[in-house]
């Protein structure tokens, strides 16, 4: 591994924090690449050579710093990663005080080089996996480099799969730590599930899918999720599910669970693409006929969001008088007085079913409008 300034200059930041000396960090070439006295950066230093031949700690005394290169008092310490040296770090200051401090320090900065490098790693892979995913959904074939991809991966191919999309409602930037955080908190095999970020707010699962896996699991594992992602960030999440395909189907999952997460995404909620009626029809539907269908229905009331909210609650509760007074806060004859205003202003018929249906979608239509306007500012 190559210590870059970088990562060197970061390590002096921390390092700082337990120790009130000057502190450098030099390159195995003896050039010190991050120091606290800024000065410092560019010049030789043939004590940390010396650390660096010998893998071992050299003590620097105030007779060395008249005969070796651009040295002071104080110790320098092999730095190791993989058994190999690949830096020094030198505390400046009189050996006998900074002696104490000294292997806390190492084993410190190693630490630091360790977690960058497993961090570099993790964030390599899940570039990798995001364009693997990406050719996956579009490939019609698998190509030989495509199939060596995969067992670079550790994905298996030949798995039957179900891909579940997910949409955070104003989450900023989704980052490499969230995804390891979901994966802990999904607790699936990280060589099975796959875990991708999908832009800055959505983010794919595509999991494994055991023989006789139930439905209610899958529900069960997503509602654990959906719980850490809401209390954990302040977001809500709306997640859109696919049926079990065959790898090489993986596309068709993906497109239903796109289809699936726009009916979730009206409240936020859970939809299996399997669940679907309705709305798999109402999906299809072009947005020029769903704007010419809310204009011929609604045209007359469409400032009125009294009264649409109204029928807005009316569905929701299955067409119940009793339930929709009681969570608007009106008394049932203020419900009818409501019914009666609509039917006046736009000529529907509440005792004709057909009418009643085409309130239901152009409300439907509406609310969707609204909602991709609202997220396209």
């Amino acid at each position: 591994m190559l210590l870059l300034p970088s990562l060197a200059k970061k390590i002096i930041h921390e390092v700082k924090k337990l120790i009130d000396e000057d502190i450098i960090i030099v390159h195995t070439d003896g050039t010190i690449i991050a120091s606290t006295d800024e000065k410092r950066i560019g010049t030789f230093h043939e004590g940390a050579v010396l650390s660096v031949k010998e893998r071992r700690k050299i003590i620097i005394t105030k007779e060395d710093e008249q005969r070796l290169d651009g040295v002071k008092s104080g110790l320098n310490l092999p730095i190791l990663f993989s058994h190999e040296v690949i830096g020094v770090i030198g505390i400046t200051g009189e050996p006998d005080h900074i002696l104490p401090y000294g292997e806390l320090l190492k084993k410190m900065t190693e630490l630091l080089i360790q977690e960058s490098y497993h961090s570099d790693q993790l964030q390599w892979r899940s570039r990798m996996l995001e364009a693997f995913v990406f050719d996956w959904l579009q490939l019609k074939d698998w190509s030989k480099p495509f199939i060596d991809r995969a067992h670079l991966l550790k994905v298996d191919l030949q798995a039957n799969r179900q891909l579940i999309l997910v949409y955070l409602n104003g989450h900023q930037t989704f980052l490499d730590e969230d995804i390891w955080q979901l994966i802990h908190v999904w607790n699936g095999d990280h060589d099975h599930d796959l875990f991708v970020r999908w832009g800055s707010d959505r983010f794919l699962i595509i999991q494994h899918v055991q023989p006789n896996m139930l439905k209610k699991t899958i529900r069960h594992k997503v509602k654990q999720l959906k719980a850490f992602i809401e209390e954990t960030w302040n977001t809500s999440a709306s997640f859109g599910i696919g049926q079990t395909v065959e790898g090489h189907e993986l596309k068709k999952s993906y497109e239903q669970a796109e289809r699936a997460l726009t009916v979730a995404m009206r409240e936020n909620s859970i939809i299996f693409d399997a669940d679907l009626r309705l709305e798999m029809c109402l999906e299809d539907i072009s947005l020029p006929t769903r704007k010419e269908f809310i204009g011929r229905v609604l045209h007359s009331v469409m400032e009125q969001e009294e009264l649409l909210e109204t029928f807005r609650v009316f569905f929701q509760q299955n067409m119940s008088f009793k339930q929709t007074a009681e969570i608007l806060h009106i008394h049932i004859n203020t419900l009818h007085y409501r019914i009666k205003k609509l039917e006046e202003s736009t000529g529907l018929n509440f005792k004709y079913f057909p009418d009643i249906v085409s309130l239901y979608l152009s409300l439907y239509f509406l609310d969707d409008h609204l909602k991709n306007k609202d997220e396209s500012k």
